[in-house]
Formats: C-alpha cells, sequence, structure tokens
C-alpha cells in the first residue's frame, strides 16, 4: 500500500485525509467519514431508526493510546483493516478525531442481532491483527451500543445513550448563546423567588392548615440527556395517593384519548382528580405549585423555559422520537407547550411543539414565551 504523508507527521494510507477533523474523507476502496460527516450519517441512521424500529448499532474504537503511541507500525492502518470488515451500507469515520473511530451497522436482525454482533466482532478483531502489532492491539479499548436501547432504570447513568446525539454537542464546548441563557436562568430564579416571597411563605402554611403531610411534592424526573433529578413542586395531593390513576391517564394520553363529557370538547388532562385536595385544585389552577421549581433551575437541573420533564413510568412508554424532546435543552418550568396548547392537545402534539422550540430556539424566543407565560397563567385555558 502506498502511503503518503499528510502535515500531521505521520505515514497514512493513500486516500485518507489525517489534517483535519472537518475535511470530507474519501478512502481508496471505501469511504472513511471526517468527524462532523460522520456525526452527520450517524443521526441520520438515529432518524430512520426512529422511523422504522430497526436497530443500529455503534462500535466505538478508542484509538488515543494508540495514535500516542507510536510504534514500527503506522497506526493509521486500522482504517483500510476496518473497511475490510464492514459491509458497503455500514458507516465508518472518525467519531472523535484521533480519539475514537466510529463504526455504524445499519438494516440489523432485531431477532439474531447478538449473534450478529459476535460475529461483526469477532471479524473485525482478526483483520485489525493482521494490520498492527499486538501491542497496539492491547492500546484499543472496543465498546459496543445498541440503538434503540432497552430501558435499564437500575443503571445508574443517563437513561438515554448521548452518543447516538452528536449534534446535541454535549462534549463540545458551551457558546455564548448557552452562557447566556444560563444567566437568564440563574437571574430569572432568584427574581421569581424574590417576586413571589409571600407565596414561599403563605402558601406552605395553608398547605399545613388544610391537609396531613409534608410541603413540598419530591418526584423523581427524567431530565436533560436522560439524566435523573429530584422535581420540586408544593404538594397539592393527599399524602400516599395511589399513582394508578395518573399511570392510566399517561397510557390514555399517549394513546390520544381525551377526557370531558360529548359536547364539552376535548381535554388531555384529568379533570376531577379525587388525590387533589381543595387548595391543591387552586394551586394547579393557578400554577402557583411549581413555585419551587426556582430552586430546581437555581441547581441547573431545569430552565425557566424548556420542554417538561417527565415521569420515570411516562418515560419508559415514549416512542423512540419522544425521546428528542429531552436531549438539546434543559426541562422547563415553562414552554411553548404551556402557552399555546397545554391540556388542549394530544401528546404527540405536545412532543412537536418540543421539537418545535429546540428546532427554531432563541434567546428572543425564551423572551417572548417568559412574557406569554403569565397570561397563560392568568387565562386558566387548559389548566386542571
Amino acid at each position: 500500500m502506498k502511503l503518503l504523508k499528510f502535515r500531521t507527521g505521520r505515514d497514512v494510507p493513500e486516500g485518507y485525509e489525517a489534517g483535519h477533523r472537518d475535511v470530507p474523507v474519501v478512502g481508496h476502496a471505501s469511504n472513511f467519514y471526517s468527524e462532523c460527516c460522520f456525526h452527520e450519517m450517524l443521526s441520520l441512521e438515529r432518524r430512520r431508526t426512529e422511523r422504522t424500529g430497526r436497530p443500529i448499532c455503534l462500535m466505538l474504537f478508542d484509538v488515543e493510546k494508540l495514535f500516542r503511541s507510536g510504534g514500527e507500525r503506522s497506526p493509521y492502518g486500522i482504517i483500510p483493516a476496518l473497511a475490510s470488515s464492514i459491509r458497503d451500507i455500514d458507516i465508518c469515520g472518525w467519531y472523535r478525531y484521533e480519539r475514537q473511530i466510529g463504526v455504524v451497522f445499519t438494516a440489523l436482525d432485531e431477532g439474531g442481532l447478538q449473534s450478529s454482533l459476535d460475529s461483526i466482532h469477532k471479524k473485525i478483531r482478526e483483520n485489525l491483527l493482521q494490520a498492527l502489532t499486538p501491542e497496539m492491539m492491547a492500546t484499543i479499548r472496543i465498546t459496543c451500543h445498541i440503538f434503540p436501547e432497552e430501558l435499564d432504570v437500575k443503571k445508574p447513568e443517563d437513561f438515554i445513550n448521548s452518543r447516538f446525539y452528536p449534534e446535541t454537542g454535549k462534549e463540545e464546548t458551551v457558546d455564548l448563546s448557552d452562557v447566556v441563557k444560563r444567566l437568564m436562568d440563574i437571574t430569572g430564579s432568584i427574581v421569581g423567588i424574590i417576586l413571589f416571597l409571600p407565596f414561599f411563605l403563605g402558601i406552605p402554611l395553608l398547605i399545613k392548615l388544610t391537609s396531613r403531610g409534608p410541603v413540598l411534592f419530591r418526584q423523581e424526573r427524567i431530565g436533560q440527556f436522560g439524566r435523573k433529578f429530584t422535581f420540586l413542586k408544593f404538594r397539592s395531593m393527599y399524602v400516599n395517593s395511589d399513582d394508578r390513576i395518573h399511570r392510566e391517564y399517561i397510557s390514555q394520553l399517549m394513546a390520544g384519548k381525551s377526557y370531558g363529557k360529548e359536547g364539552e370538547g376535548k381535554v388531555f388532562k384529568i379533570t376531577n382528580d379525587p388525590r387533589i385536595t381543595p387548595l391543591g385544585r387552586f394551586l394547579r389552577k393557578t400554577s402557583l405549585d411549581e413555585l419551587p421549581q426556582f430552586f430546581n433551575v437555581l441547581a441547573g437541573q431545569m430552565s425557566l423555559v424548556g420542554p417538561r420533564p417527565p415521569i420515570l413510568y411516562e418515560f419508559k412508554d415514549y416512542d423512540v422520537w419522544h425521546r428528542n424532546r429531552l436531549m438539546k435543552r434543559k426541562p422547563g418550568i415553562t414552554g411553548l407547550w404551556q402557552v399555546k396548547g397545554r391540556s388542549l392537545t394530544t401528546f404527540d402534539g405536545m412532543v412537536r411543539m418540543d421539537l418545535k422550540y429546540i428546532r427554531e430556539w432563541s434567546l428572543w424566543l425564551d423572551i417572548r414565551i417568559l412574557l406569554e407565560t403569565p397570561l397563560a397563567v392568568l387565562k386558566c385555558r387548559g389548566a386542571y
């Protein structure tokens, strides 16, 4: 194989660009994508899986030690070895430039998935051993990630595998607009706590006087990237209430079923929940039960504006495409759904509003939603 010298100073197989992570890369035998192109292709395959349900596999090769170690053979020998191990419909390229190589195996058979992956892994190791020395092979760590993955509520890490969402920029540096949004969150939550201080003092007293139990309702919710956090509200229900009513409601909501009598219009919300206290009905109607979430915002778990954070049993019933609402932005106290649809829209309609907010996000959009929120709360439209 003819070798070329690039500005990195390393021997590189002909047809492979080593100089820049954003330059499209075309191999002499097959495509080997640059980092930005590989991320685009990975995102495209993930979105295709969201529609078809057919699983894909992302195999990552940690090659940072390999490229630092040097040796008698060029570390770039791993590229043609991988290219010869995959099908034409699979995708290979830099997942992280000179740190991780990614291979996306597409159109996998769900029935024999594990046996297929074992066979692929064996073939790849055999080809790599021909291109690299055993010492070089020892520096490479191979990990395998399936999408969509099965939800394991007991695992300590994030519920969503962010490796399949490179467009979210989880591992990239935060840009200026994100910094400004965070400053708005901190400033706005502090102002909100000061502004509503009389309610923070009065509501706990009323809760204690009217029903038995704690002032705050704490619940595990799913935040950005599938991270769990403790969600705060003023308690509006009787203690030890059975959540079966809400679980049934969530199931019917996702199925597009509405509540309410014929002729009253469609309402996608429980309108007469027996678990709610009389004071709780007022708190929910006026959204005053949401005030403690200013502390979630201060802690960085939420934002003033963003999608609402789901409950674990709600998240478990998500379609794969629903997860996109949790990736790009933190969950918020208010959002596009709260000011435009609230309980008068379907679950899929809510998700589409969240995705629209994420696509069109700007600081001005956040400001506009914040300005529209008080009017939406005063109208109580869709609030129960």
